[in-house]
C-alpha cells in the first residue's frame, strides 16, 4: 500500500508540473497571439459569381442546341470584352464599367457589434470610389444601444458626405438603431415584410431596493453632481432623480428624430416617431422608404446591367487568447447556471 501511495503521490506531483508547463506555455502563445494582426479581408466579384452559377445550370438544362449557341454568345460576349479592356488601355482614367461596391451589416446586435469591422469596409471603399460608383449597404438589426448605433450611422454617412450614391436594403429588420442607420441612404430598399421604424428610446432599469431593505442590507451610492445618478439597480428611486432619467429619454429621442428628419426631409417625422414600426409596404407609403426590392433582386439586377457589383467584407478574427478566455468564460457560466439551478436562486429573484 505504502509503494502504491508513492506511486500516486509521485503522478499527482508530475501531472501538477505538467499543467504548470501547459499553462505557461499558453500564456506565451496568448501573448504572441496578441501581438499579431488577426484580420481578414475579403474581395468577392458577385457578378462573376452570378454569371458563373447560371453558366453551371445551363450546363445542366440545356440541350446539345441549346448549349451550341450558348457557346456562340459567350464567344462574342468575351470578344467584346476585349474589346473594352482594349479601350480602357488607351484611357485608364475612365473605369469601364459602373461598380457598385457592396458592404453587409447583418450581425446588428445590442452594441452594433459589427461597427468596427464597417469602420474598415467603408475606410477602404472610399479609398477608391468615386460620385459614378454606388455602395449598397445590406443592413439587418433590430437596433440597440444609442452611441454604438449612432456611431455605425456615422461611418454610412461618411459615404453620403463623398458625394457617392448610398442605397441600403433591408431584407428583415432595420427597427430603431437599425433603422437610424439605414436613413442615411439617398435610396432604402425593403422586401414587402420587412420590419422598419421604431423611431423611439426605450430604457428599462431593475431596482432592488426594496428587497435589499427588506433583508435590512445597507445600500450607500457616493456621487458628486446633482444627476451624476438618476435611477440605478440597487439605490432609492427618487421623483427627482425619475423625471430627469425621463427628461434624458425625451432629449434622446428628439435627437433621434432631428437626425432621421435632416437625412430624409419629405418624411412626416410626427406620424412615423411613435415608437411603431411598419412591415414594408406601410412603411412605403409613409416615407421610411423608397422602393420595395429584396437585396438579391437590386444586386442581380445590376449585375445584368453589366456592372461591376464587388463586395467587401473586413472581419477582426479572435486571437488565440480571445479562444481561450472564451472557453473559460462559457465553461464559468456553465458552473455558475448549474449553481443556480441547484439552488434554486432564480425562483427567489
Amino acid at each position: 500500500m505504502e509503494i502504491l501511495q508513492n506511486i500516486l503521490t509521485f503522478f499527482s506531483q508530475t501531472l501538477i508540473i505538467v499543467l504548470a508547463i501547459v499553462i505557461v506555455l499558453v500564456t506565451i502563445a496568448s501573448l504572441i497571439a496578441k501581438a499579431k494582426a488577426h484580420k481578414s479581408f475579403d474581395i468577392e466579384l458577385l457578378h462573376e459569381k452570378y454569371k458563373d452559377q447560371t453558366q453551371a445550370l445551363k450546363s445542366v438544362v440545356l440541350n446539345s442546341a441549346e448549349l451550341k449557341l450558348e457557346k456562340k454568345r459567350l464567344k462574342k460576349e468575351q470578344k467584346n470584352k476585349k474589346e473594352e479592356q482594349a479601350k480602357a488601355a488607351a484611357s485608364p482614367s475612365v473605369p469601364t464599367k459602373a461598380r457598385i461596391f457592396v458592404i453587409n451589416f447583418l450581425k446588428g446586435d445590442i452594441k452594433a457589434s459589427a461597427s468596427e469591422n464597417l469602420r474598415e469596409e467603408v475606410s477602404t471603399i472610399l479609398g477608391i470610389a468615386t460620385p459614378q460608383d454606388e455602395v449598397v449597404v445590406c443592413v439587418e438589426s433590430p437596433g440597440g444601444l444609442v452611441h454604438s448605433y449612432g456611431f455605425a450611422a456615422a461611418q454610412l454617412l461618411r459615404i453620403r458626405n463623398a458625394n457617392i450614391p448610398l442605397t441600403v436594403c433591408v431584407d428583415q429588420v432595420a427597427a430603431s438603431g437599425g433603422y437610424l442607420m439605414a436613413c442615411t441612404a439617398n435610396k432604402i430598399l425593403a422586401a414587402p415584410f420587412a420590419l422598419i421604424g421604431s423611431i423611439g428610446v426605450v430604457a428599462q432599469v431593475p431596482n432592488f431596493n426594496r428587497l435589499l431593505k427588506k433583508h435590512n442590507v445597507d445600500y450607500k451610492e457616493y456621487t458628486a453632481g446633482d444627476y451624476k445618478r438618476t435611477v440605478s439597480l440597487f439605490g432609492e428611486i427618487t421623483d427627482k432623480g425619475e423625471a430627469k432619467f425621463k427628461e434624458q429619454l425625451e432629449i434622446t429621442h428628439e435627437l433621434f428624430k432631428s437626425f432621421v428628419s435632416t437625412n430624409r426631409p419629405h418624411m412626416d417625422i410626427l406620424k412615423v416617431a411613435t415608437g411603431e414600426y411598419w412591415y414594408g409596404e406601410l412603411a412605403l407609403k409613409l416615407g421610411l422608404v423608397d422602393e420595395i426590392k429584396t437585396s438579391d433582386d437590386y444586386l442581380v439586377a445590376k449585375a445584368k446591367d453589366d456592372h461591376q457589383v464587388i463586395k467587401i467584407s473586413f472581419e477582426q478574427k479572435p486571437s488565440f487568447s480571445d479562444k481561450i478566455s472564451d472557453i473559460f468564460s462559457k465553461a464559468f457560466s456553465l458552473t455558475v447556471s448549474k449553481i443556480i439551478e441547484q439552488n434554486d436562486l432564480a425562483k427567489k429573484i
